[in-house]
């Protein structure tokens, strides 16, 4: 069963315009090193391209993740137990869900998402796979706290939050984002997340630039979107996609390119280009043990078990909401 509307909130101007869209793109255009979050990639257009670039060659993260959660259903479900309402942050098609939920036996399921017509669609078609779980689709910002229906307020929950979507924040934000989770899922609650590894840089680059092109698409689409909602004019005949490793930060960088100088207005506003200059749309952080335990130790969750796939490139870990204490 599912609530066929879901819950909407989204901050919307009177255009229509999601306030913080609007914001966040005014104020990363005008920055020297111009920057918009990478959360924006992903509108219904967006979405629909990122499950392509999953299904892609090069894009071993999905395959990595759904070797995982087909071979530990049983250490998931010994470890999480049944009868949680499972909360996937940013739950897109929610293809590797259906993996988890038949391991562990949810008492309901709410997927959170930004872009809503997707979130609607793919809720339902969930809904249709299990007909006996409450199914509660929630439109939102899953950056900032989110409210849960009413219906889940009582039932433990496990946040689930594959993909490496961490991975796409400086620490900085994902230690806030881990922390609003918790805030949102509240104690004694369980977090299982997806944390790629770090691996060839080669591998890394071909999955963020494959050879057929979906994810220079995935990222002009953040270009089309600011053009299409806030009136934009951005030459995008004159933007290049471009996969960087950055090895000091051991993270993939997605960048648009200019390959001339720009002038171009969004919301009114003027900005300039010179030929060479990037707008950064998205990092993708690969950790390691060490480096994925701090993260959610200062995130406030404490790691508890952790699996990889057979060739060592991807990591799922569970963790604990991290009980308060007074001294260490």
């Amino acid at each position: 069963m599912t609530s066929n509307k879901g819950i909407a909130l989204v901050n919307l101007d009177d255009d229509g315009v999601d306030r913080a869209f609007r914001a966040d793109v005014l104020q990363g255009l005008s920055e020297e090193q111009k920057a918009i979050p990478a959360r924006w990639l992903y509108d219904d257009a967006g979405s629909e391209l990122f499950e392509k670039i999953t299904q892609l060659p090069e894009y071993y993260p999905t395959r990595a993740e759904t070797e995982i959660l087909k071979a530990q259903g049983h250490e998931f479900a010994d470890l999480i137990g049944a009868d949680r309402a499972v909360v996937e942050f940013g739950s897109g098609s929610s293809v590797k869900t259906p993996l988890l939920l038949h391991a562990i036996n949810p008492a309901a399921y709410v997927p959170l998402d930004i872009a809503g017509d997707f979130l609607r669609a793919s809720s339902a078609e969930l809904a249709a796979k299990f007909p006996g779980l409450p199914v509660y689709p929630v439109e939102a910002d899953f950056m900032r706290r989110v409210e849960l229906p009413d219906e889940v307020s009582n039932l433990p929950k496990l946040g689930f939050f594959p993909g490496s979507t961490i991975g796409n924040m400086v620490a900085r934000t994902a230690v806030d984002l881990l922390r609003t989770m918790r805030q949102t899922l509240r104690q004694e609650s369980k977090l299982l997340i997806g944390m790629d590894l770090i691996k060839d840089p080669a591998v890394l680059i071909a999955a963020y630039d494959d050879a057929a092109g979906v994810t220079a698409e995935f990222n002009y689409n953040l270009v089309r979107r600011i053009n299409r909602e806030l009136g934009g004019d951005i030459a995008l005949d004159a933007l290049r996609h471009e996969a960087r490793w950055n090895d000091e930060f051991a993270r993939i960088e997605m960048h648009l390119v200019a390959t001339r100088d720009l002038t171009f207005s969004v919301s009114g506003k003027p900005f300039t280009m010179r030929e060479g200059q990037s707008i950064h749309t998205e990092n993708s952080h690969k950790f390691c043990r060490r480096t994925s335990n701090t993260l959610l130790l200062a995130g406030g969750w404490t790691p508890v078990k952790r699996w990889t796939d057979s060739e060592g490139r991807f990591s799922l870990v569970l963790a604990d909401a991290t009980i308060t204490r007074s001294a260490p």
